[in-house]
């Protein structure tokens, strides 16, 4: 809550609870709040909607935004894929089956922000009162998509590079617009990586129809590798489960056990140094005595 001051600085009276939070893997292990945030770097939070784009180019990848999906999932928000640049693309119907096959329970678009085909789908996320926040690696075309919503030049654009259809870095900061129709967006810089943090409920939630396989296993304990009686295994050997299926689950599995195991050291760390420190002060206190 704010108290406006139009003649000076406002003042901020109230920070109201977060009701969604989209974080990811910050690898370099630096945070505001070490002890409590090791890796997590939050990208935006209040929001309702998660519109995670990617362009149908040279750089399109469905295991990338199945890994964004997995942590919009894990935010509170509900996920929703802009595949952004239709127009470079005449066949792009095939990669949008291959995102509707890959995520079935999650609405996909294509759109272009030149030709304006697919914007009006977008229309139902973008009413008054919601929060829309934008996510995606640099040259997606956020800042293409964000002019046409806004109906202004508000965020500069830039050409990505032809040779791996990679963009270069346009917006630097998050900030927040309204859009005519009442609808608030939050756009974000693009990101070169995701990693996933914290993100067991959204792996949960995404691949319910893996976990549902864990419950044919002989052994409550099973670890689907090669034990008697796994429901998994034997899925997979008739075809049940597909194989790149499971992939993509053991792989956000592991990926996530390793950020949740690094930011235990780490805190750890940080707590045995603390007291290490706090141990050397009291010695010098005491004019070097331990005690």
């Amino acid at each position: 809550m704010l108290h406006y001051n139009e003649s000076g600085e406002s003042l901020i009276v109230k920070v109201l609870p977060r009701r969604s939070k989209f974080s990811r893997a910050d690898y370099s292990g630096h945070a505001a709040d070490y002890a409590k945030t090791v890796l997590e770097q939050v990208v935006a939070t209040n929001f309702d909607y998660v519109f995670i784009l990617s362009s149908l180019n040279m750089d399109f990848n469905v295991n990338r935004i199945m890994r964004y999906v997995t942590q919009a999932r894990q935010s509170g928000g509900q996920p929703v894929i802009i595949l952004t640049k239709a127009d470079l693309a005449p066949d792009y119907y095939l990669s949008l089956a291959e995102v509707t096959q890959s995520i079935p329970d999650v609405p996909v678009y294509a759109i272009c922000s030149h030709t304006g085909q697919g914007l009006s789908e977008l229309a139902p996320y973008l009413l008054p009162a919601k929060t829309v926040v934008f996510l995606g690696m640099s040259g997606v075309g956020k800042s293409s998509l964000l002019n046409v919503l806004i109906e202004q030049d508000v965020m500069k654009v830039q050409e990505i590079r032809e040779v791996d259809s990679r963009g270069r870095h346009t917006t630097t900061h998050r900030q927040l617009f309204m859009l005519p129709s009442g609808a608030m967006v939050i756009d974000t810089p693009g990101m070169r990586e995701l990693g996933l943090f914290d993100a067991d409920e959204g792996i949960r939630t995404g691949f319910t129809d893996v976990e549902e396989w864990f419950t044919q296993c002989r052994f409550t304990d099973c670890r689907h590798q090669t034990e008697p009686g796994c429901g998994v295994l034997a899925a997979l050997k008739d075809g049940s489960l597909p194989r790149e299926r499971w992939e993509h689950y053991i792989a956000q599995q592991y990926e996530n056990k390793y950020i949740q195991d690094k930011t235990s050291y780490l805190i750890d760390k940080r707590a045995r140094n603390k007291t290490i420190a706090m141990r050397s002060k009291q010695t010098k206190k005491n004019g070097g005595m331990k005690i």
